[in-house]
């Protein structure tokens, strides 16, 4: 069953421009069409995942020329090359967006291919440009910023692109997925105002699979052209129940994980509040996700998501405060 296309309100304009579900149509503005693509919504918490690496890196300090570093690196991690990823997702979704979201851009016939395809071009050069100009400001003798970019850019295609296209496979697309969303800013704040180590790299790339719950969250939308695709995403292999507890588990299982590591190098206080602020997602993914995840999806992202992210930056400044880490 197609969906039917969303009235035009001030609050579906809005969600519209954020690249949010419920969207308005008809929108002829092409910058709006163009920042629509890029889905500003996501670029959160790619931006967030820049502050917690800083902490973790236990060198940056509040001085105009390392708030101007951190601003910089944001702009790389969220707008440029998230909207990159958002764009190629989208020219490469048009098919399942025409069942799922007929509103976007792109099925919907409000921007062009080739202006797509421009765009795509544009922020993926600008993102390789700043992060080789974050290089040169860092004093690396490593370009380890341009190297975090290409991989991100790789990721991104696999994940979006044929012949590999990650996102059919519903545990390495979400994981995929959760990796970019964590791990990649991550290590992108970290190795700017420190040195990047196999500890930030492994800790991250577990806490991921957190992320991975996060990306099967967007995954309901999405079932009715999933299912009619052939894509292979959890909801649709497991069904909606099964699915809702395969995301909630692992959110909250790999949190408490990293808890328990941070106890293990004796930083039990911020140990301590990484899980108390399990319990509020806990309560949220009861109240909302758990009983209809297709109705609540985005209910359940605004009232718990704030829990998770701010478990993320507890266990930055831990890792910030650890000898093992400096």
């Amino acid at each position: 069953m197609t969906q039917e296309l969303e009235p035009t309100s001030n609050s579906s304009k809005t969600r519209q421009l954020l690249g949010m579900k419920g969207a308005a149509s008809g929108e002829s503005n092409i910058w709006k069409i163009r920042l629509q693509l890029m889905k500003p919504i996501t670029w959160i918490p790619l931006i967030w995942g820049v502050v917690c690496g800083a902490a973790s890196s236990g060198g940056y300090s509040w001085t105009l020329e390392d708030i101007l570093k951190a601003a910089t690196c944001m702009l790389l991690s969220g707008p440029l090359m998230t909207g990159y990823t958002q764009t190629l997702n989208d020219f490469y979704d048009r098919e399942i967006d025409a069942i799922n979201e007929p509103y976007r851009p792109i099925p919907s016939g409000a921007i062009s291919v080739p202006q797509v395809v421009s765009q795509i071009l544009v922020l993926l050069f600008a993102g390789l440009g700043i992060s080789y100009l974050l290089d040169v400001w860092a004093g690396h003798d490593f370009p380890m910023m341009l190297a975090l970019t290409l991989g991100g850019t790789f990721i991104a295609y696999i994940y979006s692109a044929p012949p590999l296209k990650l996102k059919q496979n519903g545990w390495l697309g979400n994981y995929a997925l959760g990796a970019s969303y964590i791990a990649l800013p991550w290590w992108a704040g970290h190795a700017l105002f420190g040195q990047l180590n196999w500890t930030i790299v492994v800790l991250t790339l577990f806490y991921s699979f957190a992320g991975l719950g996060i990306a099967i969250v967007n995954d309901f939308k999405s079932v009715e052209g999933d299912r009619q695709l052939g894509l292979k995403s959890l909801p649709v292999m497991f069904g909606i129940t099964t699915a809702a507890w395969i995301c909630v588990l692992a959110i909250d299982l790999f949190q408490a994980g990293v808890a328990g590591y941070l106890i293990s190098i004796k930083q039990n206080l911020y140990a301590t509040i990484l899980l108390l602020l399990i319990i509020p997602q806990i309560t949220f993914q009861d109240m909302y996700f758990l009983r209809d995840p297709l109705k609540n999806d985005v209910k359940y992202q605004a009232s718990a998501q704030p829990f998770l992210v701010l478990g993320m930056l507890v266990a930055g400044l831990a890792l910030g405060h650890s000898s093992l880490v400096r």
